[in-house]
């Protein structure tokens, strides 16, 4: 770890110019209590930096939780070894498209009964009926751009399923709603900011309480949709393989915030943009990219990152960048022994290994705030496309 400034501390090894100065806008705002932590992942992100940890006193930032509130990862440890899994996948991947719509505009063309169920269990009244029908047909639906689904073997080879997805179309609108309402608030404030996008809502206000309201419910949403997602996944890779169980489920978000307390400062509210909680006992997940491997962790409590880590490899260079730099066929290199979407190849580039920092460099910088319990090689992949 490198104390930057007393007001940012980072355990990025590798840290653009560009990030860095982004996430020192942010560690000097006022509301900011303490410094900011900036994870090993951290990168270039809207507003705030992506890997950045940020305790607020009496204040939020919508754009810090980002447009993706909620998004985050879940993992099942099943009771199926490498022996019992069938010689080819593949019709499993192509099984995963009915079952699991991922892509653009991919969604489920009536709602489940999960779904409805939880929707009439958790009303939001400030949703348009537009709002509240996307919400039913997306729940229980991956999306696009890094979110991902995969079947992984540990170091024992037992079978997991891993799965990366958030809020969907719904938590991005009701984030772009608050993010528009702090910047114009801010504005009309007449308050300095060196990025409009980091303006925040102040506590014991209505447009706090409304973000609050939303934020927390969308994050729920989250946590609900990728629950759904993995059930509808496990059992049709049972019925694929004959048989199974579920053993252990770890789901935890990477995009949030919550009130907490912690030594020094007292209560404040803790955003991880890209980060995901690490108080000492508690499990998490740490994907890298495609073709690499992820890792099932448990927190340390490392009160100077807020007791938080990176939530993944974090990426090195943009999408355009990305697919500038390389190829279908480099796609194809690195994904070599996987069941994947090879036929989709040159709509996917952008999510090639090369793009993304290297997720064992990454786990070494945050050696003193995780320990490693498993790492995940993955042996299918499936993804949306745009």
């Amino acid at each position: 770890m490198e104390i930057v400034t007393d007001r940012l501390y980072s355990w990025a090894s590798e840290l653009e110019p560009q990030t860095l100065e982004q996430a020192l806008k942010t560690s000097r705002l006022p509301i900011v209590e303490g410094h900011v932590a900036l994870m090993p992942d951290a990168h270039l992100g809207i507003g705030a930096t992506v890997g950045s940890v940020i305790p607020t006193r009496g204040a939020v930032i919508p754009s810090a939780v980002g447009v993706d509130i909620g998004c985050g990862m879940i993992a099942v440890e099943t009771s199926l070894t490498a022996a019992g899994l069938p010689d080819d996948l593949t019709p499993y991947l192509r099984e995963l498209e009915h079952v699991l719509p991922a892509g653009l505009g991919k969604w489920h063309g009536t709602g489940s009964k999960a779904a409805q169920r939880w929707l009439a269990a958790h009303p939001n009244d400030s949703l348009s009926a537009k709002q509240a029908e996307r919400a039913l047909l997306q729940l229980g639906t991956l999306g696009s751009g890094n979110h991902f689904f995969e079947v992984c073997l540990d170091e024992r080879d037992v079978v997991w399923i891993t799965l990366h997805s958030g809020s969907r179309g719904v938590g991005n609108q009701l984030a772009e709603q608050h993010i528009k309402v702090a910047k114009r608030l801010a504005r009309d404030a007449g308050t300095p900011l060196e990025d409009p996008a980091l303006a925040w809502l102040q506590e014991a206000t209505p447009q706090f309480d409304a973000y609050i309201r939303d934020m927390l419910w969308a994050q729920d949403y989250a946590r609900a949709n990728r629950d759904q997602m993995m059930d509808a996944a496990l059992a049709a890779f049972f019925r694929f393989c004959g048989g199974g169980g579920e053993r252990a489920r770890v789901n935890c978000h990477h995009n949030f915030t919550e009130r907490e307390d912690h030594p020094g400062i007292g209560s404040v509210w803790v955003t991880r943009k890209g980060a995901i909680r690490a108080a000492a006992g508690d499990l998490g997940l740490i994907p890298g990219s495609m073709g690499t491997i992820s890792y099932v962790v448990r927190g340390r409590g490392e009160p100077d990152s807020w007791r938080s880590c990176a939530h993944g490899a974090g990426r090195r260079m943009s999408r355009g960048a990305a697919r500038r730099a390389f190829s279908a066929a480099d796609l194809a290199e690195a994904m070599k022994g996987r069941t994947w979407l090879a036929d989709r190849a040159s709509r996917l580039i952008d999510e090639i290994p090369g793009s993304y920092k290297d997720i064992d460099r990454v786990m070494a910088d945050q050696a003193d705030l995780v320990d490693v319990l498993h790492r995940l090689r993955g042996i299918l992949n499936y993804k949306g496309t745009a």
